[in-house]
């Protein structure tokens, strides 16, 4: 595929931004060969997604985000551009469940959508043989009451470390600091096995039977302080019914939680999913 960059943004609504945009790509004989935009009236904010052939340009790609920021800075942008010969470094956090650690790395290998595994940290030993085999470092930071505080600075270490852009919470089965999600803020993504915002917390599948729902789901999400509140990416549905138990929402849960999963950090590694408050806009 043609090497390509994206550009993403989000502003104060006013009118002329596309034109301004598109002015600026055709005059340095850019071609675009996509492009979506939205207008959020609630918070009177403009988004836009734009992918560039980066070949197409009459200056180097590497040059593109120092040529664009007046522009950016005429109408207050909250903005940024990718490339994708670059792409995303994702840390992928992990406890004892395997199903979303599997499908990423299998992902990883088949290139599904591109991005780069640097690492994966756990607090547990069981995957160690499966990442390593896969040639990808393996951290094993255990997390108890007493160590808490010093393995999430650890981890904040070695996400450094390893110039993470993106963090999955892959089935990790912690709850992160508020310190971590603060830092972090905006790269942390998660699975929760529960159609947020119903069942939020511990053990949803075990809440959705008492409730006797014929529906249970999962949803990525980005992680913020507030426990499995933050912005979401994706979600999807499974149906049940009166006769599965708890222990089977778990096994068929399975599916959909890799699925949705995967599906989300698609979504973020292509910068399609631009932040709006407490929501998410998402150029498909």
């Amino acid at each position: 595929m043609a090497r390509t960059l994206t550009l993403s943004f989000s502003c104060p609504d006013t009118s002329g931004i596309v034109a301004e945009v598109s002015a600026f790509v055709a005059g340095h004989k850019g071609w675009i060969t996509e492009a979506s935009q939205h207008t959020e009236h609630e918070l009177t904010r403009f988004f836009m997604r734009v992918e560039i052939r980066a070949d197409s340009l009459d200056f180097p790609a590497g040059e593109f985000a120092q040529r664009f920021a007046p522009l950016a800075q005429k109408f207050a942008m909250d903005w940024k551009v990718s490339d994708s010969d670059q792409p995303r470094r994702v840390v992928l956090l992990c406890s004892k469940q395997e199903h979303c650690l599997y499908d990423l790395l299998a992902r990883h290998v088949a290139q599904d959508f591109p991005f780069v595994v640097p690492c994966v940290i756990s607090n547990h030993e069981n995957h160690r043989k499966l990442v390593e085999a896969h040639g990808i470092p393996f951290h094993f930071v255990p997390v108890t009451p007493e160590t808490k505080q010093a393995a999430y600075r650890k981890m904040e270490q070695l996400f450094r470390e390893a110039q993470a852009d993106l963090i999955v919470l892959a089935r990790y089965m912690q709850v992160l600091d508020e310190q971590m999600c603060r830092d972090f803020a905006g790269k942390i993504i998660n699975i929760h096995h529960s159609f947020l915002p119903s069942f939020a917390g511990a053990k949803p599948y075990h809440q959705a039977h008492r409730r006797g729902v014929k529906l249970i789901g999962a949803t990525c999400h980005f992680v913020t302080p507030e426990l499995d509140e933050g912005p979401i990416v994706e979600q999807d549905v499974i149906r049940i019914d009166h006769s599965d138990t708890p222990e089977d929402m778990a096994h068929l849960g399975k599916d959909i939680e890799k699925v949705v999963l995967a599906r989300g950090l698609r979504a973020v590694v292509e910068d399609r999913v631009l932040l709006a408050g407490n929501k998410t806009v998402i150029f498909r």
